[in-house]
């Protein structure tokens, strides 16, 4: 998805309407209108990039670090149990805008009955977690 039909992009440019919570020079907060949750917030770099991988050092720091300002305020103002912070890349992670955001999504477990951050570990195969071990240090 280019930045000309991105709907974060229209958000940051003011073309489309928000529910802002907070906003400067490099990043927007504002409240997700599909909610996972109630009070689910969204975090994005003004700058447009698609994912994780494509952000700049600088505007990654900003974008976390007002993520961090937003979960207190949640914390102060709604007083969840806990705030979920997740963020996706590609599709495959089921990324549905494609410009980098962050969901902080808070979460009164059970209670809030949100199966999809819930797992149990598992062992895993350690031949397996080896393999993909070399991969990853392959690639740095």
């Amino acid at each position: 998805m280019s930045e000309e039909s991105c709907i974060f992009c229209d958000i940051v440019a003011g073309k489309i309407p928000c529910y802002k919570v907070y906003e400067d020079e490099r990043t927007l907060a504002f409240m997700d209108v599909n909610p996972v949750t109630p009070g689910h917030v969204l975090v994005i770099p003004k700058t447009h990039y698609e994912n994780l991988i494509e952000m700049v050092p600088g505007d990654l720091a900003a974008v976390h670090q007002t993520t961090q300002k937003v979960c207190a305020a949640i914390f102060n103002s709604l007083k969840p149990g806990g705030v979920a912070v997740l963020q996706l890349n590609g599709k495959g992670a089921n990324q549905v805008v494609m410009h980098y955001h962050v969901h902080l999504i808070p979460r009164n477990r059970p209670k809030d009955k949100l199966k999809i951050l819930e797992w149990a570990p598992k062992k895993g195969n350690t031949r397996s977690i080896k393999s993909k071990q070399g991969k990853i240090i392959e690639a740095l």
